[in-house]
């Protein structure tokens, strides 16, 4: 609370929770420690759990979309032990993880990682293999989203080598590719489309992974194949 003030945050945008929200742990026992996490206010007119049962919304510490976190600091100091007892660590740390995908979406004024443009060109793929059309039906969205993300998956899983299988990190490849496919038919799709959705994520990643992009021709085989 004090870092944050001396930090010029006002007190009253500084919330104190419990335990339960603001200290990190890795398991029963381990590295551990306090954390601090930064929420973004996206508008109170995002629909509230709390607030249709009639009660108020909690905020930062609800559920609902209305707060979203984009940032967490964990301040490492501490090893739990078995009894629950708490050790200083000898060399502390602070583990931070921040959403950049998150950060995209608040800096374009996105209410979803969706619809910023690290996705959008790879659901105008789908739009053009599926012939539907992105925000006209809640549940082609869905579906089309489930695409652009497993696509995304496979593109670099296959890129880094690994290729689908029944076991192993292979079998969790080939189940993202087949709910992927899966998602294709529900869009009505009958011919092969997910080696060229994975070309557009090629199309928009290539430049910044050129390694993932030079396998371009065996990751869209191996995409036609599986399908």
């Amino acid at each position: 609370f004090e870092l944050w003030k001396q930090a010029g945050v006002p007190a009253e945008r500084i919330h104190q929770l419990g335990a339960k929200d603001t200290f990190w742990a890795m398991g029963d026992t381990g590295p551990c420690g306090p954390c601090s996490e930064l929420h973004f206010f996206q508008g109170d007119d995002i629909p509230c759990a709390e607030e249709k049962a009639g009660k108020a919304c909690q905020g930062v510490a609800c559920d609902c979309d209305r707060w979203l976190e984009i940032w967490n600091l964990v301040f490492m100091q501490f090893e739990r032990n078995a009894d629950g007892g708490l050790t200083p660590l000898p060399k502390p740390s602070i583990d931070t993880g921040a959403g950049l995908e998150r950060m995209a979406s608040v800096a374009q004024g996105k209410r979803s990682n969706y619809d910023t443009d690290l996705f959008q060109s790879i659901i105008r793929a789908i739009e053009k293999v599926s012939g539907r059309r992105y925000g006209q039906s809640p549940d082609d969205d869905v579906s089309m989203r489930v695409i652009a993300d497993h696509a995304r998956a496979t593109t670099f899983l296959v890129g880094d080598g690994v290729l689908p299988s029944n076991e192993g990190r292979g079998y969790v490849l080939r189940r993202i590719m087949r709910r992927a496919i899966r998602h294709g038919k529900r869009l009505g799709m009958e011919k092969l489309f997910l080696a060229e959705v994975c070309g557009a994520v090629l199309d928009e990643m290539g430049k910044a992974y050129p390694e993932t992009a030079g396998n371009r021709s065996f990751i869209q085989k191996v995409a036609a194949q599986e399908e």
